[in-house]
């Protein structure tokens, strides 16, 4: 069978990947709330073993896949995550639970800076930016089906669609198995040398091209800041809005129709607001890309601190989607701003990996921290913190925009094998 090429495949893959996400994670913390009555450290506790697999192997499996190749590193990592969401849905132990989400992280490094790389060296720097923009639109279409989905399967089990969701991404591995091409990857491992020696000089390379970059290094401090961040949002939106702000009951929808309207409200706000931006953003330059950032965190920082305090229904929806839509407008730029500010590409799966090593360590160690906050003085507190957490980011950004964006001369990083 004839292979996709590299940019049909990368829609595919977004496409697939997103509906697949969004089909377990639209229930899944109700699920957790509801069925299996997890705490709010619990739930925390739930994306801290996550988190703690995806930083165990971050670097690791990012120097397998500039090692070995970038085309086996994303089909396995939709195998290992389904196998991780299918157990999700199947036994409703908290222990158990804790293990399948360590299982999922484990999966999603192998998918973490492996698919980037494998784009940009599949289609080139100059068409990179399309690309991305172009995948969070299909992202975003997908996502908007896996909610529907979600919502339509939840109301005859909750633990339907998560099940679902892993078995789509297991048959997302088996298609890229078949159709996934890689024509543009040029290993960074030596015939004559062992293959432990070459992971670590690959290794080190990575870590080299970060130091000798400012812009990088100000990326990693970011990354961090906002996993400090992310992690409380992302694990305790839904108990805010169930236990301290209320779920209307308006119409006979329930918790689990009402997290539907408010997933698909965000997309569908993305989807708008993004249309008219994507031919911009596609052509901005590294400064522009920066600049841009700085505007979209200020953004999410203030519909973080209003979400935590609102005491009104319709002014949390708000805030939440203000939030979720600059996620997403957010993530393709910075995905092009990352890449821009690689010079090697034969360690570029490794920097990206390890640029988001510091996200997972935010999260892992930011994320129990607001758990116990959201225990003691309640959810509204964690996630207040969680928005403050994110603030010293934004003199981050305003640092790298001084430096137009990127290195002026970026620093030339002997190999040593």
């Amino acid at each position: 069978m004839r292979r996709l090429d590299a940019y049909r495949t990368w829609l595919v893959y977004q496409g697939a990947e997103a509906f697949a996400r969004r089909l377990t994670w639209t229930v899944a913390p109700i699920y957790f709330v509801l069925d299996v009555g997890m705490s709010p450290l619990q739930l925390v506790l739930a994306g801290t073993a996550m988190e703690v697999a995806y930083f165990v192997f971050e670097v690791p499996t990012g120097v397998v896949a500039d090692t070995y190749g970038r085309r086996l590193s994303v089909i396995v990592a939709p195998v290992l995550m389904g196998m991780g969401f299918l157990v999700t849905g199947l036994v409703e132990s908290v222990f158990v639970i804790l293990l399948a989400q360590a299982l999922i992280g484990f999966g999603w490094t192998f998918k973490s800076g492996a698919i980037d790389a494998w784009l940009a060296d599949e289609i080139g720097q100059a068409r990179l930016g399309g690309a991305y923009q172009r995948g969070a639109q299909v992202e975003r279409a997908a996502s908007l089906a896996g909610i529907g989905a979600a919502v339509v399967l939840a109301v005859v089990d909750l633990r339907l669609p998560i099940v679902l969701g892993g078995v789509v991404l297991l048959g997302l591995g088996l298609v890229l198995l078949v159709l996934m091409p890689e024509t543009g990857f040029t290993p960074a491992r030596r015939e004559d040398v062992s293959a432990a020696r070459s992971m670590a000089a690959t290794a080190r390379q990575g870590t080299r091209l970060i130091r000798a970059n400012t812009v990088l290094m100000l990326i990693v401090a970011i990354v961090f800041l906002r996993g400090m961040s992310d992690e409380g949002f992302d694990r305790l939106w839904e108990a805010h809005l169930l236990v301290d702000v209320g779920v209307p009951e308006f119409a006979g929808l329930d918790a689990v129709l009402w997290f539907g309207v408010l997933n698909a409200g965000a997309l569908l706000l993305s989807i708008v607001v993004a249309q008219p931006l994507v031919t911009r953003f596609e052509r901005l330059g590294l400064s522009a890309m920066a600049k841009t950032l700085l505007v979209l965190e200020v953004a999410v920082v203030g519909g973080m601190l209003v979400f935590a305090f609102a005491g009104a229904f319709a002014v949390a929806v708000l805030a939440f989607w203000a939030v979720r839509v600059s996620w997403s407008l957010a993530s393709p730029v910075y995905m092009t701003w990352v890449n821009g500010n690689i010079s090697d590409s034969t360690t570029r799966a490794t920097v990206i990996s390890l640029t988001n090593v510091g996200h997972s360590i935010g999260e892992a160690g930011g994320g129990p921290a607001l758990g116990v906050v959201g225990n003691v003085y309640g959810v509204g507190a964690a996630l207040a913190a969680g928005a403050a957490a994110l603030t010293p980011a934004l003199a981050l950004y305003g640092r790298a925009i001084r430096h137009h964006g990127r290195e002026p001369e970026l620093a030339t990083v002997n190999k040593v094998v």
